[in-house]
Parts: structure tokens; C-alpha cells; sequence
């Protein structure tokens, strides 16, 4: 991410929502929170629906799982912490629609 960007950004790696992996690993809010196996699309479309103005940046990589490509960069409205629980809850949501 450009420096430009610095506190009008946050960067959302699919990792920090997975609920299939481990703090450790990268996960950033409570399994329970989490959805599995997270794609950028739907972090994508679920940060349209909460008006955070995403980017797709598909050529960059998660620095604990380098070989998984892409990233999602959003306007900052909220702590990454409560951002990340908010993106959860819609692509929990947008799946529950779909099934």
C-alpha cells in the first residue's frame, strides 16, 4: 500500500477472517466470527454493501501465506477490528442468501 494511503486505508487479507486457520496463522477475530475459506470477491462485494469504496489489488500476497494472492483495500470508518467483524458478518449473510 502507498504511503499516500497511510491512516485512510486499511489493507484486508482473506487470512484475517478464515476461520479454517489460527491466530498464528493470521486469523485477526475469533473463530466464531470468522467465515471459512474467505475469497476476495466476497470481501469485496461485502465492503461495497458497508460503503467502504474497495480496491482489488490481486498481485499482492499475505507475507504468512505468500503463495495465496490478493488483497482488498478499503476507506478506514472503523479500528480494523471491528471492520474485519462487520466484513464477516456480511459474507456470512450474503451465503446464508445464496443457500
Amino acid at each position: 500500500m502507498s504511503r499516500e494511503y497511510r491512516g485512510r486505508k486499511t489493507v484486508l487479507y482473506p487470512a484475517y477472517i478464515d476461520s479454517t486457520i489460527s491466530r498464528s496463522e493470521g486469523r485477526r477475530i475469533p473463530s466464531a466470527s470468522a467465515v471459512p475459506s474467505p475469497s476476495i470477491e466476497e470481501i469485496y462485494n461485502a465492503a461495497v454493501k458497508l460503503g467502504l469504496n474497495p480496491a482489488v489489488e490481486k498481485d499482492k500476497a499475505y507475507p504468512g501465506k505468500w503463495w495465496v494472492k490478493g488483497r482488498v483495500i478499503v476507506d478506514k470508518k472503523f479500528n480494523k477490528t471491528t471492520l474485519l467483524r462487520k466484513i464477516a458478518i456480511k459474507i456470512k449473510e450474503d451465503r446464508a442468501r445464496k443457500h
